[in-house]
């Protein structure tokens, strides 16, 4: 049994304020494995002043000294690579295939993209006879979810870290096991004192203290677009920055020159990615309608192959998803979608067998579904594909932004030219064309209501620095 008692503040490991504990499942035995602390709003305010008093030291660093930590971050995180594979498996139910070439992967790969950003960036440069000076917005507050753990660590605190800003992280209570190695991380690294903070806590209390607290400059929060709201709302009151990485229902179109076998087959390995617990992953399915029978076939037929089972065994290929609370609200989807009237074709309610401990999805295909369908419509969260028939182009794109979020958007085709007119006229933050490999330097984040800004690579840089303009200059 792991126990954390004891939160990152100030450079050290300090007993916290708040009485109170969390036990953390784990999601594919369903047994307790840690025991956290969970903090108040003493606490916040403690990381918080520390923050405070490091900033102006901090912020006065020069690139090459911020250039030179990131790059020991980098070194300490390798260092323990298998630890946070382990630990997110352990913690968030990642097959552990999936946690070292995935879950543990980003975090080596958001440090290398922003130590190659800050390494060309320009902080100030001329427009006529103004200077244009880009400085730390000041103190953040980083508030990450479960299903991703180290990777929205390291998208939030790397680009505040080359900016110049100090930091309080707030990660989820479902997932702190790899939040705290990553603690250790920093200060193996030799974070200065106060540069970076580290609390546990559920949202109502430590998350809305960190959200509306007067001294914090920014947060920056990722998570449902409903605990979204609620984080812009604490913040109001200050006019503080508010970067929000929310919730999605992202459009996979198939058009109709598609190599079809291919296509369905990378859109359900899409949508099942990290047990389908992804905000960006293509969830709805839209075929042409003449290639809607084809299309199913294969997707029920590569949907029996999936291999369900606990994190630790090497061959699974889907884990449990992340706690009880996550299985039965995707149960509840897959009723839903039922009684609606849709079509099973993989899947379905219940557990998984052999298994009657854990909570496993099995993995789950619809097909006959509509945009007025709650699977439609709502962030399902778990290893459920929506198939969606289309008539024309204009209809397909009409489906896809006949939504209120605007994560991303996926496109395949034969064509380059009709592959990328249509990705132009999807309304989301980023669109992937014929399934491409990640590239880290893209710019991550949503239209509508799947939340403002942008993380990832120089546009993720941006969002943690404010813009001066020094009129007259130069004469």
């Amino acid at each position: 049994m792991i126990v954390h008692d004891k939160f990152y503040i100030d450079g050290q490991w300090v007993a916290p304020h708040g009485a109170e504990t969390f036990t953390v499942i784990n999601p594919s035995t369903e047994s307790p494995c840690a025991t956290i602390a969970m903090g108040d709003a003493t606490d916040v305010d403690r990381a918080v002043d520390a923050a405070k008093r490091a900033l102006p030291a901090f912020m006065a660093t020069s690139k090459a000294q911020r250039l030179d930590l990131l790059r020991r971050i980098l070194v300490a995180y390798r260092s323990h690579y298998e630890e946070f594979a382990q630990l997110m498996s352990l913690e968030m139910g990642a097959p552990i295939t999936f946690a070292r070439e995935a879950q543990a992967m980003r975090g080596v790969a958001h440090l290398t993209e922003a130590i190659s950003v800050l390494e060309k960036f320009d902080f100030e440069w001329n427009e006529g006879t103004t200077r244009m000076r880009l400085e730390p917005i000041g103190v953040c507050g980083l508030i990450t979810p479960w299903n991703w753990p180290i990777n929205q660590i390291v998208v939030k605190l790397a680009p505040a870290i080359a900016a110049g800003c100090t930091t309080v992280l707030k990660p989820s209570e479902f997932s702190p096991l790899s939040s705290m190695l990553f603690a250790r991380v920093m200060d193996e690294a030799g974070v200065p004192a106060g540069v970076f903070n580290l609390i546990l806590g559920d949202g109502l209390t430590t998350g809305a203290r960190l959200a509306e607290h007067s001294d914090v400059a920014m947060i920056s929060f990722t998570g449902s677009t409903r605990a979204g709201i609620e984080v812009a709302r604490c913040a109001a009151p200050t006019v503080k920055r508010v970067a929000q990485e929310l919730g999605g229902k992202s459009a996979n179109i198939l058009l109709d020159d598609v190599d079809l076998e291919q296509a369905v087959t990378k859109g359900l390995a899409g949508c099942f990615t990290n047990s389908g617990q992804s905000c960006s992953i293509p969830t709805r399915m839209l075929v042409p309608r003449a290639l809607m029978a084809q299309a199913t076939d294969i997707a029920a037929r590569v949907a029996a192959d999936y291999i369900v089972g606990p994190a630790d065994k090497p061959d699974s290929r889907l884990g449990p998803v992340v706690n009880k609370r996550q299985f039965e609200s995707i149960q509840a989807f897959i009723a839903d979608a039922m009684a609606e009237g849709a079509t099973l074709i993989a899947g379905g309610p219940g557990r998984v067998a052999p298994y009657d401990k854990g909570y496993y999805v099995r993995p789950t295909v619809f097909s006959d579904v509509t945009p007025d369908m709650r699977v439609a419509r709502e962030e399902i969260f778990g290893p459920v594909l929506v198939m969606m028939a289309y008539d024309s182009v204009d209809h397909a794109v009409d489906i896809a932004n006949g939504t209120k979020y605007g994560l991303a958007g996926y496109v395949q085709g034969k064509d380059p030219a009709r592959v990328q007119d249509v990705a132009r006229r999807l309304q989301a933050g980023t669109i992937h064309l014929n399934y491409p490999h990640a590239d880290f330097g893209a710019a991550f984040g949503g239209y509508k209501q799947s939340g403002n800004g942008r993380e990832w690579g120089k546009a993720g840089l941006m969002e943690y620095l404010e813009l001066k303009s020094m009129v007259g200059f130069h004469h």
